[in-house]
């Protein structure tokens, strides 16, 4: 990959909310997880935490979707024209279909600090979305879940691990994948305040 395709890359990504029925091949997955373990991370810790939704378990997770979304509708219906909205909601109740959901956690230490923990998973998180993106895929990071945080921890069995039992493991975020069933713009960028020059 030259520069020019590298910059069109990071620039083309954006968030998909409609998926394909199609499955997304296991070495596929692989591969885009693999990505995400190759991020930088404070102390080396490779700190993230990848927990792979599929199949029943993950249309099972759907009603904690929906939960999720009461949690958020008032400050979208806010902000949001009538149809986007609408199209948002949908989007909670279905995931748009996405065949698949990684949540992504951080195993938290006194050895590093916190934000330095978070922050490293979070650069595992742009790897995978890339990672989606020359695979030929789509994806949306969501916060929605940390509505729920509590929930989303026991339907995925992580109360029963050592680190949760610690204190040590926490819920970041969650990225649903697929192949793209529709493309939509992509949202500006501000640039306004955004970057400064010292010298």
């Amino acid at each position: 990959m030259n520069k020019e395709e590298f910059y069109n890359l990071v620039e083309s990504r954006k968030s998909i909310r409609k998926y394909k029925n199609q499955a997304v091949p296991q070495d596929v997955l692989e591969r885009i997880l693999n990505a995400g373990l190759h991020a930088p991370s404070g102390k080396n810790r490779q700190n993230w935490r990848f927990f792979v939704v599929q199949g029943k378990k993950r249309d099972d997770y759907l009603q904690y979707s929906q939960k999720s979304w009461l949690g958020i509708k008032n400050i979208l219906q806010a902000k949001l024209k009538p149809s986007l909205y609408e199209f948002t909601e949908r989007f909670f109740f279905t995931l748009g279909e996405a065949p698949v959901i990684i949540f992504c956690y951080s195993q938290n230490s006194i050895e590093e600090r916190y934000h330095t923990s978070i922050g490293s998973v979070y650069m595992a998180v742009e790897n995978i979305n890339l990672a989606c993106l020359v695979e030929g895929l789509g994806s949306c990071t969501m916060g929605a879940p940390l509505e729920i945080k509590s929930e989303v921890d026991q339907f995925l069995g992580i109360i029963d691990r050592e680190d949760y039992k610690k204190g040590e493991l926490e819920l970041l975020c969650a990225i649903v994948l697929g192949y793209p069933d529709h493309n939509p713009p992509k949202a500006s960028r501000q640039l306004q305040d955004r970057i400064h020059w010292l010298e």
